[in-house]
Order: structure tokens, then sequence, then C-alpha cells
């Protein structure tokens, strides 16, 4: 099995290690709410060595995550669920203070799981539209009260449902108005 090189990032924990190589499930299929990867697809990459799996809610691909970390655990291909590295993303239609722990609640059953990894900030917007769906209307875009919901973020890790937390798709700018206010930095700006 090969070793994937890793990098240490702020956690709950302290300083952790996160695979810098992660296989990621997001595919048009799944965005376009048709059946995502498959979990048996997911347990030959566990076999081959992957230990880093990126999701999120809009890619549908939650589920058959956490279906192939169960099977992996059953087949004995690890030993427990700490030797994944689950990261799941916040999705635009969720970027308000009040739907952040909902959000994660629901990743996390669709994983079946007690705890990410990583939760990030999927997109610096928020999107004012239920349906999870592709390319965006432009009056469905609106401004992301940012300082509302990185302290949601917060409680998230602060409540246990996440390891650590970060932004994915954010400017510097952006990050730098994080900074200003955050109590728990973000651990990565996932491009």
């Amino acid at each position: 099995m090969v070793t994937i090189p890793e990098l240490m990032i702020s956690s709950s924990e302290g300083a952790r290690p996160c695979p810098v190589i992660a296989m990621g499930t997001s595919s048009e299929s799944g965005i376009a709410g048709k059946e995502a990867v498959s979990p048996s697809t997911l347990v030959e990459a566990i076999k081959m060595g992957y230990r880093h799996f990126d999701t999120a809610a809009l890619y549908r691909s939650e589920k058959p995550v956490g279906d192939a970390i169960a099977e992996a655990l059953r087949l004995g291909l690890i030993k427990s669920r700490s030797e994944i590295f689950v990261t799941t993303k916040l999705w635009c239609n969720s970027a308000d203070r009040h739907l952040v722990l909902p959000a994660i609640k629901q990743s996390l059953k669709k994983l079946g799981l007690e705890y990410v990894d990583l939760y990030l900030i999927h997109w610096p917007f928020k999107l004012i539209q239920d349906d999870m769906k592709l390319p965006i209307p432009n009056e469905c875009i609106a401004s992301i009260d940012i300082k509302a919901v990185w302290e949601s973020m917060e409680e998230c890790q602060n409540l246990g449902l996440t390891k650590s937390i970060g932004v994915s798709n954010f400017s510097s700018k952006r990050i730098k108005e994080i900074l200003s206010f955050a109590k728990i930095p973000p651990a990565v700006n996932q491009g």
C-alpha cells in the first residue's frame, strides 16, 4: 500500500494529520441528483490506500462515503473510523447562522458518522434556493453574513461534530475578514 503524505492542520485536538491526497467524490451525475459515486468504488479506493475522502452536501455522495467506511470496517480494511479522514462541506443554501448546525447534523446522518474531520464553507456566498442545481441563477445569489456563519461553524467544532473547520474557494480578502473575528481560525482554504 502506498503511503500518502500528510500535513498538520489545527483541530479541536491540537494539530492533527490530514492526508494531502484525497479522493474527490463530486460528479456531474451526483450534482444533477442522480446516483453519485458507488460505495464499492470507495471501498476499492480504501484498498488502494486512500484515507481521505472529500464529499459535500452538493455532491450527494455523503451516504456512499459513509457506507464505504462501514464496509471497510466490516471487511477489516481499517481497524477504526479514525483511520479515515472525511471532509464535507456546507452548501450555500445553508449559509445562515440558524442553518449551519442542522446542515452538519444532516451530513453526519447521511455519512452515518458521529463527527467529520473537516467541515468547510463551500463557497463565500449564500443561495436563496432550496434545490441544489447548477448553473445557479444570478438572482438566487446573495451575500453571506460570514461572521454569523463562522460563529456557527465554530459551534460545530466546539460540539465535537467536526474536528476542524475551514473554507473552500475563499479569497485572501475574505479569509482576512474571518481572521479579524474568529475565535477558531480556518484550518484550511480548499481551492
